[in-house]
C-alpha cells in the first residue's frame, strides 16, 4: 500500500511539472550590471593566445529578460573572441537572444590572439581595443576591451616537407644512444641579442659548438613552455647586462616565460633552463634576472675542480621562483658575487657530484614549504655513477644561507670518501639545533666569531623576492673586510662599508628607502 501511495505521489508531481508554463522573458531594459567596465587582457606577444578573462553580467531586476544581442563592436573582424554562458555564438563574435533570469547573472569569457603584422604603421608596442555591446539604440550598454600587443623576434625550430620538426641532441640514453628534442641551432644572424625587441624562444635554442651567444644590456628573453637555451661543447654565453637607474630595469637582462599576464609573474616552472652542457665554457652572466624556470641555470658535467678557470662567472645575478632549483650544478666550476637566489622547489643552489664553487657576498634563501628544501645543498657523489665520487671544493664568504625550514644548509658527504672541502667565512646560516655540530662537516658553526647561526636576516619582503636586509638584521656589520674589498659594491651599486661590511648581496637599508 505504501508503494502504491508513493507511485501516485510521483505521478502527481510529474503532472504538475509538465503543466508549468515557460518563463516569460521581457526585452532588456538597458540596466544590466557588470563586474567591471573595462576588461584589460594585459600584454600579449603577436600570435600568442592570451589567457582567458572573465566578465560577469548581472540582471538585478525582478523580471526575466532577453538581451537581443551581445556582440563585439568590430563584429566578425574583431581580434577578440567570446563565450557567453557556454555558448559559442557566431564564431565567438555575435550572440542573439541571450536570456537572463531575474536576480541572476551570466559569465562572458574573453580571449584574443593578435597578428602584429595586421597593424598599420606598427611601433614597438600597439594598443588594441574593442567593445562588447549589449543591445542597441538607447538601451545599448558597453564594456571596453584593451590589450597591449608587443612585437618580438621569434626563434623556433623549422619543419620539413613532411611536417616534422627540426631536432637537436639533448643527451644519451642508458645504452649510449643519442636523445634528441624539438629544437634548432642559432645561426650567425641569431647569436647577437639586443634590446630593440623582445626575443621569444620555442623549443630548444642551441648555441653551436665553438660559437658565442652575446646578449646586450636591456635585452628581454621569453621562453615558451618547455623551452630552454642550451650551450654545446666549446660554446659560450656572454650576458652583458648593466646597472639600471629606474624601476623599469632598463639595463638589466631578464629571462622569463612568455606569459606576460600578472597571474604568471611569479609562477614557477613556466620554462626549462639555461643549460650549460659538458665542454661549454667561458660563460659570463652580468646583471641578469632569471624568473619562473624549472632550473634557472643547469651546469652538467663540466670540468669542476680540475679546471683552474671557472666555466661560469656570475655577477649581480638574481634567480627567482624555480620549481626545481635556482642553480643545479653537477661537477661544475662557478664563481659568483652578488648572487641572489630565492624560492627553489628542491633547493636554491645545488652543488652536486662534486665541483668547485666560490661565492662572495651572495644571498641564498628558500622558503619553499616541505622537508629537505634547502638554500644550499652540497654533495660529492651519485650512486651508481662512474666514477661514483667527485671531489668537492666549495667556498662561501660573507654570504647569507637561510630558509623558513629548520635548516638552510645540507652537507652530504659519501661515507668514507675524501676530497669534501668546504669553507664558510663570515656567514649567516640557518641550521637546526638538532644537527650534531661535533660532526666535522658542521663543526665550523660553533665559532660564533665566524658564523651567525640562525638569527634574523630581516629581509624586506621574501614573498615578493625582495631580499634587501634591514637595520635589525643579524647580518649587519658582520662581514670580512678583505672579502668586501674584492666586491666593493652591492648588487644595487651601493658602496660597501669596508670597515664593517654587511653579509649577503645587499648593504642594509632602512625599509622606508624602498
Amino acid at each position: 500500500m505504501r508503494n502504491s501511495f508513493f507511485f501516485l505521489f510521483i505521478i502527481a508531481a510529474i503532472s504538475l511539472t509538465s503543466c508549468r508554463k515557460d518563463f516569460d522573458f521581457e526585452p532588456s531594459n538597458g540596466n544590466l550590471g557588470f563586474s567591471k567596465d573595462t576588461v584589460y587582457l594585459d600584454t600579449v606577444f603577436t600570435n600568442i593566445g592570451s589567457s582567458t578573462y572573465t566578465l560577469k553580467v548581472y540582471n538585478r531586476s525582478d523580471k526575466d529578460i532577453n538581451i537581443p544581442t551581445i556582440q563585439l563592436a568590430k563584429g566578425m573582424n574583431s581580434k577578440y573572441r567570446m563565450m557567453v554562458d557556454g555558448m559559442q555564438g557566431t564564431e565567438g563574435k555575435i550572440f542573439n537572444n541571450v536570456e537572463l533570469l531575474a536576480k541572476d547573472s551570466l559569465f562572458i569569457f574573453i580571449e584574443t590572439t593578435i597578428d602584429y603584422d595586421d597593424f598599420a604603421n606598427p611601433e614597438a608596442e600597439y594598443l588594441y581595443t574593442d567593445q562588447i555591446l549589449f543591445d542597441a539604440g538607447t538601451k545599448q550598454q558597453k564594456v571596453e576591451l584593451v590589450t597591449l600587443v608587443k612585437d618580438a623576434v621569434f626563434l623556433y625550430p623549422t619543419r620539413d616537407n613532411e611536417g616534422n620538426y627540426e631536432q637537436i641532441p639533448i643527451g644519451v640514453d642508458e645504452e649510449g644512444n643519442p636523445i634528441t628534442g624539438r629544437g634548432f641551432f642559432l645561426d650567425d644572424t641569431e647569436r647577437h641579442w639586443t634590446k630593440d625587441k623582445p626575443y621569444v624562444i620555442y623549443g630548444y635554442a642551441g648555441v653551436p659548438a665553438n660559437e658565442t651567444l652575446t646578449i646586450d644590456a636591456g635585452a628581454r628573453v621569453h621562453f615558451h613552455s618547455g623551452s630552454a637555451l642550451i650551450a654545446y661543447n666549446g660554446s659560450s654565453i656572454k650576458i652583458n647586462g648593466s646597472r639600471s637607474f629606474t624601476n623599469q630595469l632598463e639595463n638589466e637582462v631578464i629571462f622569463e616565460g612568455d606569459r606576460l599576464e600578472p597571474g604568471f609573474s611569479d609562477s614557477p616552472g613556466q620554462w626549462l633552463a639555461i643549460w650549460l652542457t659538458n665542454g661549454s665554457t667561458g660563460h659570463e652572466f652580468t646583471n641578469l634576472t632569471i624568473k619562473n624556470a624549472t632550473v634557472g641555470i643547469l651546469v652538467s658535467g663540466n670540468a669542476g675542480i680540475n679546471n683552474p678557470v671557472a666555466d661560469l662567472k656570475l655577477k649581480n645575478v638574481q634567480i627567482y621562483n624555480s620549481s626545481n632549483a635556482g642553480i643545479l650544478a653537477q661537477t661544475g666550476h662557478i664563481q659568483g658575487e652578488n648572487v641572489v637566489i630565492n624560492w627553489g622547489g628542491s633547493s636554491s643552489f645545488i652543488g652536486s657530484y662534486g665541483g668547485k664553487y666560490d661565492f662572495k657576498h651572495c644571498t641564498f634563501n628558500n622558503n619553499w614549504s616541505g622537508s629537505r628544501k634547502y638554500a644550499v645543498a652540497l654533495d660529492n657523489f651519485i650512486d651508481g655513477a662512474t666514477p661514483e665520487i667527485q671531489p668537492l671544493d666549495a667556498s662561501f664568504k660573507n654570504c647569507i644561507i637561510f630558509s623558513s625550514n629548520q635548516s638552510g644548509l645540507l652537507l652530504n658527504k659519501k661515507e668514507g670518501s675524501d676530497n669534501f672541502n668546504t669553507v664558510f667565512t663570515k656567514c649567516q646560516i640557518k641550521l637546526s639545533t638538532s644537527i650534531n655540530t661535533t660532526n666535522n662537516l658542521y663543526s665550523f658553526v660553533n665559532d660564533a666569531t665566524n658564523i651567525v647561526r640562525n638569527g634574523n636576516p630581516n629581509f624586506l619582503d621574501i614573498s615578493n623576492n625582495k631580499l634587501a636586509i634591514g637595520e635589525e638584521s643579524s647580518a649587519n656589520g658582520f662581514g670580512d673586510s678583505t672579502v668586501a674589498a674584492q666586491v666593493p659594491e652591492d648588487i644595487k651599486g651601493t658602496a660597501r662599508n669596508l670597515t664593517s661590511p654587511d653579509l649577503g648581496a645587499y648593504e642594509s637599508i632602512t625599509f622606508e628607502e624602498e
